[in-house]
């Protein structure tokens, strides 16, 4: 049976002829996306500026350096920034800026190196953004991302070390670069106290917690080779490229055969010489492409092996993202989703690990709060009642004894609140783990419209109002400019809907043409900028194509109401 066969696809006879005319056959994408998840298994991300910067920087042996180098060359902004608006800037900036300055001498004589007038003149214009930026990002500035005080203290240290050594070796081309004596601060919303607590831990050979792992490089120096973090079976440290360069010593890095650097090499010839942020990211891929596909009907089974892996992957506190990284709620949230609604629920006990008294955490001791955390919690638990409720309660057992329904009941009611308590008063919401509030409104109104009930209506309306009104004359949405991926969350946040009007086809029928112009290739959709939260901002490929397939599935089966 090839994969294809193993997957059942339902979609309205207007997916293949649509509305537009154009032949989109979401059936056949469905089952191409599907199958990518085993031809991948490591997930579809897009490069991070910060991670590559970061090799540039720890790992110039690898296989690739010269094309890293250009990388950081080529997508400097004419500003002299990198990445994002505001402050989404100062993190892959600072990386940028760091990797240059370390291959001004480093690289001499490099047959892939860049001039060393090229690379300070380069790192000149970063630095003199950054010395605007940084003063300006106070707490509501610096984007809530992860260990991103670990990463601002110690890139502006590692940069300030660089300009002290740069400016006694090579003054004259400095002073052609930037204005001696330039040093960098941390930004009045950052401190590095976090940063000198994790380095006396580490320094007395003790592990640090598993989420700062993923953000080893931070603390390169003392990272080298320590026993007190061991790479996880794939061979990465900490699901990311750049914590595991840095806890590669020269032995190991020089070993072919070892795990770390058979992971590195393996990851940067997948990317075209490049790194992402977080890799793998194999059950977070799956469990989210599964659940949206299965949410909007176009996906009814998958073959066993997908399914087996998300099941097999869930312990007594969820699963994690993938290989490296500790179980988190999220993941293990759309994990028991997806396994939900593809007819193999699986009780939702886990999820209680995250649970504290006014909501539910991402994982144990977040020092933030996110919504589509709690949004996510809630379809799982959700499901999962509807299931066991619809099946008789009674004869039911779960981890070996009676049902909680009453627990699950009250969970689902305090998920519902917590969500409606954090809606915005405009009717949206926003998030910690993505830049766009139409993804974490999409994500709030799908889990209240299905699991919230009767008192979750009012707020599901007034979402559904704010995304009418922020649309964009082209007929798209989207935070900075209409995207396609925006543009598919508040698609799947306005349908399916009982409102027949005139008005409303009009937005949908504009919204699915908006999607249909950004395809990209037979089945393909652009890439479309990096919206969602790491270390640096990514684009997960894959997590995207399928919120597009799903929206303009809902957009035809809207558009064609005898289907």
């Amino acid at each position: 049976m090839t994969v294809g066969d193993a997957i059942s696809v339902r979609t309205a006879s207007a997916d293949t002829g649509g509305p537009s005319g154009r032949g989109a056959d979401l059936a056949a994408a469905a089952r191409e996306l599907v199958g990518g998840l085993l031809a991948e298994p490591w997930g579809q991300v897009s490069p991070s500026i910060y991670e590559t910067g970061k090799l540039v920087t720890l790992a110039p042996w690898l296989t690739g350096h010269g094309r890293r180098v250009r990388y950081l060359l080529a997508e400097q902004r004419p500003d002299g920034g990198w990445g994002a608006p505001g402050g989404y800037a100062m993190v892959p900036t600072l990386s940028a800026v760091e990797a240059l300055l370390t291959s001004v001498d480093r690289d001499k004589g490099s047959a892939q190196a860049a001039e060393p007038g090229e690379l300070l003149a380069a790192a000149g214009r970063g630095l003199r953004l950054l010395e605007r930026l940084l003063p300006t990002l106070d707490a509501d500035g610096v984007p809530d991302m992860p260990a991103v005080d670990l990463i601002a203290a110690s890139l502006i240290g590692s940069i300030n070390r660089l300009l002290d050594d740069l400016e006694r070796t090579r003054p004259d081309l400095v002073r052609d670069s930037w204005s001696p004596g330039l040093r960098l601060g941390l930004p009045p919303g950052l401190d590095d106290s976090r940063l000198v607590k994790i380095r006396k831990v580490l320094a007395a050979g003790i592990a640090p917690p598993d989420k700062v792992v993923h953000a080893l490089e931070t603390v390169a120096d003392l990272a080298r080779g320590t026993g007190a973090v061991r790479p996880a079976g794939t061979g990465t440290v900490g699901a990311s490229p750049a914590a595991t360069a840095a806890w590669l010593d020269e032995r190991s890095a020089g070993d072919p055969g070892n795990p770390a650097r058979i992971f590195l090499e393996t990851v940067v010839s997948r990317h075209d010489g490049l790194a992402p942020c977080g890799y793998p990211i194999t059950v977070f891929e799956r469990g989210w492409v599964l659940s949206i596909l299965a949410r909007a009907g176009l996906v009814s089974s998958v073959p066993a092996d997908l399914r087996t892996s998300l099941e097999d992957t869930l312990g007594p506190a969820g699963t994690p993202a993938a290989e490296g990284l500790p179980a988190d709620a999220d993941t293990s949230s759309g994990a028991l989703y997806a396994l939900a609604l593809l007819g193999a629920p699986r009780p939702p006990d886990p999820l209680w690990t995250y649970e504290t008294e006014t909501h539910f955490c991402t994982w144990p001791g977040e020092d933030g709060f996110s919504v589509t955390t709690n949004a996510h919690a809630l379809e799982a638990f959700g499901a999962y009642l509807r299931h066991v409720t619809a099946n008789g309660a009674s004869r039911a057992t779960g981890n070996g004894g009676p049902v909680p329904v009453e627990r699950y009941r009250a969970t689902v009611e305090k998920l519902a609140s917590v969500l409606c308590r954090n809606q915005h008063a405009d009717g949206s919401w926003t998030d910690r783990w993505h830049v766009s509030p139409y993804y974490a409104t999409m994500s709030c109104v799908l889990a209240l419209e299905r699991f919230g009930g009767p008192r979750a209506a009012a707020a599901v309306e007034q979402a559904r109002r704010w995304v009418l009104d922020t649309r964009r004359p082209d007929g798209s949405w989207g935070l900075w400019e209409g995207t396609a991926e925006e543009t598919a969350y508040a698609v799947q946040t306005l349908l399916p809907s009982a409102d027949a009007s005139e008005e409303l086809r009009k937005v949908v029928a504009r919204a699915d043409e908006f999607l249909l112009t950004h395809e990209v290739g037979q089945n393909g959709y652009g890439a479309g900028p990096a919206l969602w939260h790491d270390k640096d901002l990514y684009h997960p490929t894959a997590i995207v194509r399928a919120s597009v397939l799903a929206a303009r599935h809902l957009a035809h089966r809207h558009l064609n109401t005898e289907v």
